[in-house]
């Protein structure tokens, strides 16, 4: 499993696709609303926690269609699904390295992105907190979409739409658990632990759902 998680991580940085182009539609995402908007200050740092974790999902669902594709084109799925190691470890150490190589520089750069929003310091680490919190489930939901998909020819906007739905209660829970942080009426512990608990329960059913979708293409 750590050959694995080593082997995918090292393909991914090489690759260079996940980190830097999850981290530029990121910055395209965030850059822009402002432009749509208006230069208001107050509203750009109400709406700004909200933006950046759309942002976060969508620059995560951009790379998941690579997540089991190039194995399966080069024949390496078939080594791992028919290996001594379980297919659900095998799929849950995939994610992990993904989510290393592309969704981690989106909370890594998350802190520095919500200065463009006006976000109070705050704010900025809530985000990153539940970002950190959260982005796993995403991967985890992620992976089940791209096993679907992997044996359609350009399954890419497949994975999304099959993973989008699935992802909004992530995004939904984020986001409160980040307000709550910033506003006092508010509860941040509720919606922070729920998240938590769909990341625990997912990086669970994930891997199995998806090691068990790679066993039905390869048949």
């Amino acid at each position: 499993m750590k050959a694995v998680f080593l082997r995918d991580l090292k393909l991914s940085l090489a690759g260079g696709g996940g980190a830097a182009s999850g981290v530029i539609f990121f910055l395209a995402v965030v850059a822009t609303i402002p432009f749509g908007i208006g230069p208001d200050l107050n509203l750009l740092s109400r709406i700004g926690p909200a933006i950046l974790w759309i942002g976060a999902l969508l620059s995560a669902l951009l790379t998941l269609d690579r997540l089991f594709q190039a194995d399966r084109d080069d024949g390496t799925l078939d080594i791992l699904t028919t290996g001594s190691l379980p297919l659900p470890l095998v799929v849950l150490a995939k994610c992990l390295a993904h989510w290393c190589a592309a969704s981690l520089p989106l909370v890594l750069a998350a802190p520095l992105l919500g200065l463009f929003l006006a976000l109070s310091p705050t704010a900025i680490g809530a985000v990153a907190v539940t970002l950190l919190a959260g982005t796993p489930a995403i991967t985890f939901i992620g992976a089940v979409g791209a096993a679907v998909a992997v044996a359609l020819p350009r399954g890419g906007l497949l994975v999304s739409v099959l993973v989008l739905p699935m992802a909004i209660p992530v995004l939904i829970f984020g986001v409160s658990a980040t307000y709550g942080a910033v506003n006092d009426p508010d509860p941040f512990l509720p919606p922070f632990l729920i998240l938590c608990a769909l990341t625990l329960f997912f990086s669970v059913l994930g891997p199995i759902a998806a090691a068990a979708a790679l066993r039905a293409s390869a048949d």
